[in-house]
């Protein structure tokens, strides 16, 4: 696969219908969004079949496929903890947003694993490995797969290196191993450590530690500049070109043929929020960095 599939986490301003509209019109061919408020578990809720209609055809009027669309669970969800209490509702909510992201038809969701608090690092990940399964379980059929997004390392947050990673999907059968995976955020990386900008060869050489550890290669990634310096496990994004990683690292990346073939999607910030909820202006931001992703190309 030769092609490389922009988009963003669009403003989901008038819901997930709007924001594939947002997408089609900054010529996105790529997608993130959240299927509900993503500071709440959500553990019970669904998803409308009208909802689903609506942003299925706002999706093919957008020319986007379904299969490059991510959706991003909720930011509340802790499967790592060792308090059962949470890491239940955790494991169910996960479950939940499995549910109502194949109702929708989407390629993946994404999800952060969560801190192993007081725990060991090797009982977190069998915890997260425990709530995958449960989910794959939950959801036995359908095409979207749901894959753990690396961290920046604050904490005891699992899932900054690649062997964290490895050792979080090494708990899921065998038999569901398929379903499941990995994807990368770039500001995660550096914030974790991983030098991105030490040139092409470092830009390889991380990505095959991934590989390597998993057995696979990333099922998305996450574009997004970095506030914060190498290994300082701060999670804020920036403009690409306007934080420390800076513009060189994408275009290593871009060159990369493990970044072509799967969603590349920016978490960067937007200029300004849309008008109404039946605005579907898309955000100048977004449009700028998508232009500047295309000019790295080739």
């Amino acid at each position: 696969m030769s092609t490389h599939y922009f988009g963003a986490h669009t403003a989901d301003d008038g819901g997930p219908a709007m924001a594939a509209r947002r997408a089609g019109k900054a010529g996105m061919q790529a997608l993130q969004i959240f299927t509900a408020k993503p500071t709440f578990y959500n553990e019970k809720a669904g998803i409308k079949p009208e909802r689903v209609a609506a942003f299925r055809a706002a999706l093919a009027e957008a020319g986007i496929e379904p299969r490059h669309v991510v959706v991003h669970a909720g930011y509340v969800l802790n499967t790592a903890s060792p308090e059962p209490e949470k890491a239940t509702k955790a494991a169910a909510a996960l479950a939940k947003e499995l549910e109502r992201s194949t109702a929708l038809g989407v390629g993946m969701v994404c999800f952060h694993p969560g801190s192993a608090g007081d725990s060991s690092r090797e009982e977190a990940a069998a915890r997260v490995g425990a709530a995958i399964t449960q989910a794959l379980t939950h959801v036995p059929d359908g095409a979207t797969r749901l894959l753990i997004e690396n961290t920046a390392g604050a904490g005891r947050t699992m899932g900054r290196t690649a062997e964290e990673v490895a050792m979080m999907l090494g708990h899921v059968p065998a038999a569901l191993r398929a379903r499941t995976g990995y994807g990368l955020d770039t500001c995660h990386l550096y914030a974790s450590g991983h030098d991105l900008g030490a040139g092409p060869d470092a830009v390889t050489g991380i990505l095959d530690a991934f590989q390597q550890a998993t057995g696979e290669a990333p099922g998305f990634f996450h574009f997004n500049d970095s506030q914060g310096a190498l290994a300082s496990n701060k999670d804020r994004h920036m403009l690409l070109g306007e934080g420390t990683i800076g513009i060189e690292p994408f275009r290593w990346l871009l060159a990369d043929p493990r970044t072509r073939g799967v969603p590349i999607v920016l978490e960067t910030p937007n200029a300004a929020d849309p008008a109404s909820d039946d605005d579907d202006t898309p955000d100048a931001n977004d449009v700028r960095m998508i232009a500047l992703l295309r000019s790295l190309v080739g």
